[in-house]
C-alpha cells in the first residue's frame, strides 16, 4: 500500500519517472533500456503510450517483490464483477450460443439453395465477429463508474443492432473470405486462428464464443488464446481469468444468485435462474472445457504483450513469438490498446491505409492481422477521406478545438484487416 501510494503522489506531482526496480523478469531491462532514451521525463511530459505501460508494469513489481502477494491480481473482484453485471446479454448469448452449437454439430441439411447457404454462413460469421467486436465497450480501465443499468445498454441484441452504423471500416468480409478459402483448400488439415485478448469479464466471455464457433463452424480447427502475463490496464485477460470464468459458468446458480460482494450492487442479480438458463450456462462450461482437454482451445500468454513499446518491434524482440504467429492464418487483435500498439500510437493521418500504419506486421510480413477495435483514443487509420472531419463536426465529435473527441468514447468501431501473405 505505501508503494502505491507513493506512486500515486509522484504521478500527481509530475515527479520524474525512475528506473524499475528488478524483479526477475527479462521485460525490466526493455523498460529501463527505453527509459533511458528518454532522457528522466516527468509523469507529465512523456510519450503517453510508455507512461500508460510503466504504470501498470511498475505495480506489478510492487507485488511480485512482495512475501505474500506475489500472484495477487489486484484488479481480478473487479473484472468478476463486471461480467456478474452482465447477466442478461450472458443468458441471451448462451442461449444462442447453445442452438447453434447443436446445429452444427447435427449438419440438419434444410432446403436452401448453395448460394442462400453460403450467404447464411456469411452473415453467421460477421455477427459472431461483432458481437466480439461490442463486448470491447466494457473496458474497466476507461469505464470506471458503470452502473447495471448503464451495462446492460452497451450489450444485448439491440444494443449491437443500434451500433452496426457505427463501424466506420469493416473487413469481416474480407476475413471471411479468406477462412472459407483456407477450409476449402485443406479441409483435411490443421488451421489455426489467433485471438490476442485484450479484456476479462464479458469481453472474454464473447471471445470464447467466437473461438468455439469458429471450431463448430469448421472455420478453424485450433483456437489460440494470447493473454497477458501480468495485471495490466486493470481489466485485461490473465490465465488465471480464464479458469475463473469457467468456474463461474460451470455454477451459474451460485454465481448470480449467491449474495456476495461480487452482485450486491445489481439489481436483479440476485433472481434465481431458470433451469433453461442455468442448463444454457452450464454447456457453455461443458462446450469449451472439452475444446480445452482436447487442445483445440489453447492458451499462450507471452511477455511480449506486456511490453513498453508498439508491435512494430515484434520481429526483432520476440522472433519466436513472430515465427508462431505466422504459423496461423489469421490473428484477431482485440481492442483499443492492441489496436495502438499495432499502428505505433503514432498521429497518423486518418487515410493512411491500415497496412502502412502496421509497419513491420503489413504486407509481406507473413501475418494475416484482422483487428477489432472500438475507438477509445486518437489514434485511427483507414478512413475515408472526409470521415474524421465529418465525426469532428457532430455534437461531442470535437469540432474545431482539433481534438479527435468522437474517437474517446466506444461509440465508433474499425474493423481492419490486411493479408501479410499477399
Amino acid at each position: 500500500m505505501e508503494s502505491l501510494t507513493k506512486l500515486k503522489y509522484e504521478l500527481q506531482h509530475n515527479r520524474p519517472l525512475t528506473p524499475l526496480v528488478d524483479d526477475g523478469r527479462p521485460d525490466i531491462a526493455d523498460y529501463n533500456r527505453d527509459l533511458a532514451t528518454l532522457h528522466s521525463p516527468t509523469w507529465f511530459n512523456v510519450p503517453w503510450l510508455f507512461a500508460e505501460c510503466y504504470l501498470y508494469r511498475c505495480m506489478s513489481t510492487f507485488f511480485t517483490l512482495s512475501l505474500h502477494w506475489k500472484s495477487y491480481d489486484v484488479f481480478a473482484q473487479q473484472k468478476l464483477t463486471t461480467f456478474v453485471s452482465s447477466r442478461p446479454a450472458v443468458l441471451e448469448l448462451a442461449a444462442k450460443y447453445k442452438h447453434l452449437i447443436s446445429q452444427l454439430r447435427d449438419d440438419v441439411p434444410d432446403l436452401k439453395t448453395l448460394e442462400e447457404t453460403e450467404d447464411a454462413e456469411r452473415l453467421l460469421f460477421v455477427e459472431m465477429c461483432e458481437i466480439c467486436l461490442w463486448g470491447n465497450a466494457t473496458d474497466l480501465s476507461l469505464l470506471t463508474a458503470l452502473t447495471y443499468d448503464d451495462i446492460q445498454k452497451l450489450q444485448g441484441a439491440d444494443a449491437r443492432r443500434t451500433q452496426e452504423k457505427n463501424i466506420l471500416v469493416n473487413d469481416l468480409p474480407a476475413a471471411y473470405k479468406l477462412l472459407k478459402a483456407v477450409q476449402k483448400a485443406n479441409p483435411k488439415g490443421q488451421r489455426r486462428v489467433d485471438i490476442v485478448l485484450d479484456n476479462a469479464g464479458f469481453e472474454l466471455f464473447v471471445d470464447l464464443i467466437l473461438a468455439g464457433y469458429l471450431l463448430a463452424a469448421g472455420l478453424a480447427t485450433q483456437v489460440v488464446l494470447h493473454p497477458k502475463s501480468i495485471p495490466w490496464f486493470v481489466s485485461d485477460v490473465l490465465p488465471a481469468d480464464f479458469a475463473s470464468l469457467l468456474n463461474a459458468l460451470a455454477d451459474p446458480q451460485a454465481l448470480y444468485v449467491t449474495p456476495s460482494e461480487t452482485n450486491s450492487n445489481n439489481p436483479g442479480a440476485t433472481t434465481t435462474l431458470s433451469d433453461q438458463e442455468a442448463s444454457e450456462s452450464s454447456f457453455l462450461f461443458e462446450h469449451w472445457s472439452h475444446l480445452h482437454q482436447e487442445g483445440r482451445l489453447t492458451i499462450r500468454p507471452n511477455l511480449f504483450w506486456t511490453g513498453p513499446g508498439s508491435y512494430w518491434r515484434l520481429p526483432a524482440s520476440a522472433p519466436d513469438l513472430y515465427k508462431d504467429l505466422k504459423e496461423s492464418e489469421l490473428v484477431i487483435f482485440k481492442g483499443d490498446l492492441n489496436y495502438r500498439k499495432l499502428t505505433g500510437d503514432a498521429m497518423w493521418s486518418t487515410t493512411v491505409p491500415f497496412s502502412t500504419a502496421i509497419g513491420p506486421l503489413g504486407p509481406n510480413s507473413g501475418i494475416r492481422t484482422l483487428a477489432l477495435r472500438t475507438c477509445k483514443a486518437d489514434t485511427v487509420v483507414g478512413l475515408p477521406a472526409g470521415e474524421d472531419e465529418r465525426l469532428k463536426s457532430m455534437e461531442g465529435g470535437g469540432g474545431d478545438t482539433g481534438a479527435r473527441k468522437w474517437a474517446w468514447s466506444g461509440k465508433w468501431a474499425v474493423v481492419q484487416y490486411c493479408d501479410g501473405r499477399a
